[in-house]
């Protein structure tokens, strides 16, 4: 195995989701590595069919508030749920959401720019993992990923499909490793 090879798998291997963050903000040129790695991602034609809303500051207090809004009405009777999930909403300090364009009349090209959004997300999570940084891809629950206010809330078009909300931030404490299910058990060779 080449050195290069090795380093890509040692990265692919030790990327973890994190969801414990410091209070430290994430550098403005941080962010834009992130970005720039995203925008390298594979896809379909060279559509680029990826958005991505950076949302920090006072759009991150206004976030808060639409996650607290949809927690609260989902979980009307688990208000301890809620207090807890928000901690966490609070706690990281970048949030970005990433969507992918949607193609009218065109159901195939517009799982294809998924994809490609999805690939974007994970060169972002790669780079972050280089950077020192944590992220974790949120697609349900407090990312908003499948609520009508997420849409309105980053004014994003209706021909804009939301794929992931990722929250990332400088990690509270190193990521725990986890097992995976070894390739041999997931591969038939034919």
């Amino acid at each position: 195995m080449t050195t290069a090879a090795a380093s890509i798998l040692g990265l692919l291997n030790k990327r973890r989701a994190v969801r414990g963050y410091t209070e430290q903000p994430v550098e403005e040129q941080d962010i834009r590595t992130l970005l720039q790695a995203a925008v390298t991602a594979p896809n379909d034609r060279l559509r680029e069919p990826w958005h991505f809303y950076v949302i920090q500051g006072e759009a991150k207090v206004r976030y808060e508030a639409a996650a607290e809004a949809f927690l609260t009405e989902r979980f009307p009777t688990k208000p301890h749920l809620v207090e807890e999930t928000m901690k966490a909403v609070k706690g990281v300090p970048l949030v970005i959401v990433v969507t992918a364009d949607v193609i009218p009349g065109d159901d195939p090209s517009s799982r294809d720019n998924e994809y490609a959004a999805a690939c974007a997300i994970y060169g972002m999570w790669l780079t972050a993992e280089e950077m020192g940084l944590g992220l974790v891809w949120r697609t349900r629950g407090v990312g908003l990923v499948h609520d009508g206010r997420m849409h309105e809330f980053i004014g994003s078009p209706e021909n804009r499909k939301v794929v992931g909300t990722l929250f990332i931030g400088h990690p509270a404490e190193p990521a725990k490793p986890t097992s995976r299910t070894p390739y041999e058990e997931k591969t038939t060779w034919l």
